[in-house]
């Protein structure tokens, strides 16, 4: 619950980019000029979304020592998990605890997928980071796994 109560409060601090969306371009509009088309265009583009995942990778590498072929893993999984966290930011968007329930899956997955790629040490290593950057008392478990793109996971 704790863990949920510290998604919730992390979700509402990064509001401004709540609105953000995996997709690229706005949706065509029959009534729209195209100045106000540009002010419904998403925040967020793949190639954002490419470069925050890449960046997230790059830490990792340099913290854990991944191997290039762990590089390339990780890095999908970034992407992935970060296109679904800010696919459930935009559509949920009103609804905090469904947003919250989405992520905290996504953070799970993600967790799952790299305790699958790293070698255990290095995800030992990466759950100790993790942790200091969530401020979970040292020795306690693991409750969570911060979403990628939020703050709080390994090289945010």
């Amino acid at each position: 619950m704790k863990s949920t109560s510290l998604l919730i409060a992390t979700l509402l601090l990064a509001a401004p980019t709540a609105l953000l969306a995996q997709n690229t371009k706005p949706l065509p509009s029959r009534t729209a000029t195209p100045a106000a088309a540009a002010t419904t265009a998403p925040l967020l583009n793949e190639t954002q979304l490419t470069e925050r995942a890449t960046a997230l990778t790059v830490n990792m590498q340099k913290g854990l020592g991944l191997t290039p072929q762990q590089v390339e893993k990780v890095q999908k999984i970034n992407l992935t998990s970060i296109r679904a966290v800010e696919t459930a930011r935009a559509q949920y968007r009103r609804d905090l605890r469904k947003m919250a329930g989405i992520v905290e899956d996504v953070g799970q997955s993600r967790l799952a997928a790299l305790k699958d790629v790293l070698t255990p040490t290095q995800f030992d290593r990466y759950q100790r980071k993790r942790e200091e950057k969530m401020g979970v008392p040292s020795g306690s478990a693991a409750q969570g796994n911060p979403a990628p793109g939020l703050p709080g996971g390994y090289g945010e």
